[in-house]
């Protein structure tokens, strides 16, 4: 009988020994399931807003949570969001420190021959803006001899350089600057250039944020879509189809359009065709 007691123990004792073992390599194996993640570092400027901003020390606004809906309860990636200059943006995908960045981009070919553009995820026209009593500037064919302010790099700084090639006899100033685009807006409605061309969201936004109620927007006409998209580094290939399948889902299961009322008060996205 005590032979008996003995053996049951020491199969009690082996059970419970074989049970911690069995729990503490289960533990392991989702330690190693989290590490085999690829961890995805997306570049920000942080501005526009609601685009991309900061409250209370925390990145949001649209393409933020967009990117987090991206990859909520992916298997294969952890996403980490990394605030630079707007220049370190396109630096950091050239050198393979980011792998995807947001910040309100638009199509260029220039930027298609360097990055991959993921499927777009908000409708965003570009508008030309200028002080109430300002009658001087009604379209672009007025700009000639008046002065602005732009960011190196950006689409609209691009836009009117080509627009000075094109008029040399009567260029448009252009004033560069490294202030975000709120502070710019600031300045024009303190007169201290003539007009801005950013795109709609961004400059409704503004105006109503900072109250600049002594500024006009004027319509533009466009010969693309213009549309914001993510941008990925060269080589990203696997990512981008990642993220242009789950910005499709997004778009189908209402996601984006209840992300788009959030941010920007109203549905800014793109034809459901142009999600591919």
């Amino acid at each position: 009988m005590k032979k008996i007691v003995k053996y049951s123990s020491l199969a009690a004792l082996a059970l419970v020994a074989a049970g911690v073992l069995a729990a503490c390599s289960g533990g392991a194996k989702k330690e190693g399931e989290a590490a085999s993640k690829k961890e995805i570092i997306v570049a920000t400027n942080a501005s526009p807003k609601p685009f991309n901003y900061e409250e209370n020390g925390e990145l949001t606004g649209y393409e933020i949570e967009v990117v987090r809906a991206i990859f909520k309860d992916s298997d294969k990636y952890d996403v980490k969001f990394e605030k630079t200059e707007w220049s370190g943006v396109f630096a950091g995908l050239d050198a393979d420190r980011y792998q995807m960045a947001v910040n309100n981009i638009s199509y260029t070919k220039e930027r298609a021959e360097k990055y991959l553009y993921a499927a777009p995820t908000a409708k965003n026209p570009n508008v030309l803006v200028v002080k109430k009593d300002d009658s001087s500037i009604k379209s672009l064919d007025d700009i000639g001899g008046k002065s602005t302010e732009v960011v190196q790099g950006t689409t609209s700084a691009k836009q009117l350089e080509d627009y000075n090639k094109q008029h040399s006899d009567n260029p448009t100033v252009l004033n560069y600057t490294r202030a975000d685009f709120q502070q710019i807006m600031g300045r024009l409605s303190d007169g201290q250039f003539d007009y801005k061309i950013f795109d709609k969201i961004g400059v409704e936004t503004v105006i109503k944020n900072q109250g600049l109620d002594n500024l006009k927007v004027i319509e533009l006409p466009s010969d693309q879509q213009p549309y914001v998209h993510p941008l990925l580094a060269k080589g990203q290939d696997e990512l981008k189809t990642f993220v242009d399948k789950r910005i499709q889902e997004l778009y189908k299961d209402g996601t984006l359009e209840k992300l788009s009322k959030q941010f920007f008060g109203d549905t800014y996205l793109p034809a459901e065709a142009d999600i591919k």
